[in-house]
């Protein structure tokens, strides 16, 4: 008897550092449980447009447009698979080589994912901020507009998180998505969390 893996979608800005190291989780979980992600984009730009942010965090967001936007098209044009593809090889860049946000980076991560090079010309093209948009304050709907990046849902039901540092492996990251499972499928369960002591590892 045949059993239909378990459909996951993930919400993501490649510039948080955290959502990149949950979507590594999500990657090792898929090769212990049956679990067929879809990748989603948001912005954290778009999130907090309406707020005062630091110097350093305006400059940040201001550059994340033309990746998110970016995204946005290779989810229209080329699917799930060239989703995860070219968000592999932008958290590589961004993340792991902590190369500046530049079209360059763009450019370089489109070759890295095996895309066209003329999707560069998306990143700039601000109709592509509405499909973009739509997928955000889908996972905003689910989760309230007080959190951030990363959001994991199964069905109707999602989380903000889980914030994890670093990504556990194998059977580990099988066993907390069954601990998710369990949280996501529990009525009337909103939060666990605790303070944050160590900052993004990515091995």
């Amino acid at each position: 008897m045949s059993t239909q893996a378990q459909k996951v979608d993930m919400w993501f800005d490649p510039a948080c550092p955290f959502a990149w190291i949950t979507s590594r989780w999500l990657l090792e979980a898929s090769k212990v449980r049956d679990i067929d992600v879809t990748w989603n984009i948001m912005s954290l730009a778009y999130l907090n447009k309406d707020r005062e942010v630091d110097a350093a965090h305006a400059e940040a967001f201001a550059k994340s447009w033309g990746t998110v936007r970016l995204v946005a098209a290779v989810t229209e044009k080329h699917g799930n698979a060239a989703v995860i593809a070219l968000y592999n090889a932008l958290g590589d860049r961004i993340h792991l080589k902590k190369e500046k946000m530049s079209d360059d980076l763009l450019a370089a991560a489109l070759a890295d994912a095996g895309l066209p090079a003329d999707l560069l010309a998306d990143a700039a093209e601000e109709s592509w901020n509405l499909p973009m948009i739509a997928s955000h304050e889908r996972a905003i709907s689910m989760v309230g507009n007080d959190v951030g990046t990363p959001v994991v849902a199964i069905g109707d039901a999602a989380f903000f998180g889980p914030v994890i540092s670093p990504a556990p492996k194998g059977e580990e990251a099988g066993k907390l998505w069954d601990g998710f499972v369990l949280c996501v499928q529990t009525p009337g369960f909103f939060e666990l969390k605790r303070a944050r002591k160590v900052g993004p590892l990515f091995n």
